[in-house]
């Protein structure tokens, strides 16, 4: 039986989706269909069933499955370490991050990783956290820059950096007077909230808990663009990231206030496929977002965050 049949098996038994599967060999969704086929046609058993959404293994497709991925990543993992031998040459490290890591700290590292591997591009592109895992899932992406990052059977979560989240309020607000206050201050205000899907609401609406301060929710958004704009206008307050009001505090559109019965932080994470070997290129990278994150820590912030040393002793995963 060719290899590719086997992986083709395997990415849709992972993912539970043909089309996902498809996207990952670069094949049509019908193509996929069809190899699965020929595949149960050989066996003599069914080893997906397709009346479900998503899709489900049967209990053979199972124990196919659970036999096979183990072949797929030893092979997958010989052919990185022969491609990894070719090191010397020029390559890409492709990187996929959500929309509000930075631009700006994001172009910085770049620049500063292009001159310790002038021969090295790195592409990022920026997407919706559940876009930014299913790249890397997918293999379009060799890394992923996400917050609360979450080790899983087929992802591995390294820590990256802490961010102090803080209340944004337009310059009109009467919070915005305030350099802190209390999270009950909160209590009974208008608010912008994060999409009820997304991790950082789930956070956000903990840590509210968590101090019995209530919110009223007047809009949600699936990004911090969105929801700046909205505070800016006057819709509310929100729960923000420090660094990602930068510009705003800066040019006086919007006001940071510090909580001072905190702490409560954004971690963010780097993320890559658990069972596929990363190149020499990309485990550069991350080792230099790494150096950056400690640098900016320790010489620059004084926010009182827990040093990444610190924070590598413990187990990044989200609550």
């Amino acid at each position: 039986m060719q290899f590719e049949a086997l992986k083709v098996f395997c990415d849709v038994a992972r993912q539970r989706s043909f089309s996902r599967a498809a996207r990952a060999n670069g094949k049509t969704q019908s193509a996929v269909s069809q190899i699965v086929h020929e595949l149960e046609a050989r066996l003599q058993v069914k080893l997906i069933d397709r009346s479900t959404r998503p899709l489900q293994l049967t209990e053979a497709g199972k124990i196919y499955f659970e036999g096979c991925q183990g072949l797929v990543e030893q092979y997958l993992e010989l052919e990185a370490s022969i491609r990894n031998t070719r090191e010397e040459r020029a390559r890409h490290v492709q990187v996929a991050a959500i929309y509000s890591v930075g631009l700006g700290d994001m172009g910085q590292c770049i620049d500063r990783f292009k001159a310790l591997q002038p021969n090295v591009h790195v592409h990022i592109e920026y997407l919706h956290p559940e876009r930014v895992v299913e790249k890397v899932l997918d293999g379009e992406a060799e890394i992923g820059l996400v917050s609360f990052p979450r080790s899983t059977r087929h992802l591995t979560a390294l820590p990256w950096r802490q961010e102090e989240m803080v209340v944004a309020c337009a310059p009109s607000h009467p919070l915005a007077h305030h350099k802190t206050i209390r999270t009950s201050q909160l209590e009974g205000e208008k608010f912008v909230g994060f999409d009820k899907n997304l991790t950082i609401r789930r956070e956000v609406d903990r840590f509210l808990r968590s101090r019995n301060t209530s919110v009223v929710v007047e809009l949600e958004f699936d990004n911090i663009e969105n929801i700046k704009k909205a505070v800016e206008y006057g819709a509310g307050v929100a729960l923000l990231p420090m660094p990602t009001l930068q510009i705003e505090t800066k040019a006086g559109t919007l006001r940071a206030v510090r909580l001072n019965d905190g702490p409560f932080y954004r971690p963010l994470g780097i993320i890559h496929q658990r069972h596929h070997r990363l190149s020499p290129m990309a485990q550069r990278f991350i080792e230099l977002l790494q150096s950056e994150a400690d640098r900016q820590e320790n010489g620059t912030t004084g926010n009182g965050a827990p040093s990444s040393a610190k924070r590598r002793k413990r187990k990044t995963t989200a609550k």
